[in-house]
């Protein structure tokens, strides 16, 4: 099934709500180490009420999902040999770039590379997958 150009920018969209999302679920999560409760099922509920109380987590994890709404959405008039190679391989790509804006670490010159290599591939994908007869 050839895509369409409307298919892969929702999918491009798709890895910018996941990328940009990842870093700012990881920050939002901190602190989850240190809750504790004396029970199992106690610290199953203790942690998911740390989670939904807390903004920094919430807010971002809502997008996210909004992003995999989107996705699913996508599916429907899309090839899933295009889409998830798409998705995937780009939200790597931003999550990384995402993280180096918020100073989670160094890039290394490795990654670079990989991030080059990835979005000469998927460029090459979305390429052999478009439908030219739009």
């Amino acid at each position: 099934m050839p895509a369409s150009s409307g298919s892969i920018v929702q999918l491009l969209f798709v890895s910018l709500l996941w990328g940009v999302t990842n870093p700012f679920i990881k920050k939002g999560s901190q602190g989850l180490e240190n809750v504790k409760s004396s029970s199992k099922y106690g610290q199953f509920f203790k942690e998911i009420k740390f989670l939904i109380t807390t903004l920094e987590y919430i807010i971002p994890f809502i997008v996210n999902q909004c992003g995999s709404v989107l996705y699913f959405l996508t599916l429907s008039d899309t090839d899933i040999s295009l889409a998830t190679p798409v998705t995937n391989s780009l939200t790597f790509v931003v999550t990384a770039i995402t993280g180096w804006m918020l100073g989670e670490e160094k890039t290394h010159r490795n990654t670079y590379i990989g991030m080059t290599l990835v979005l000469i591939g998927t460029f090459l994908c979305c390429w052999d997958k478009i439908d030219v007869t739009e």
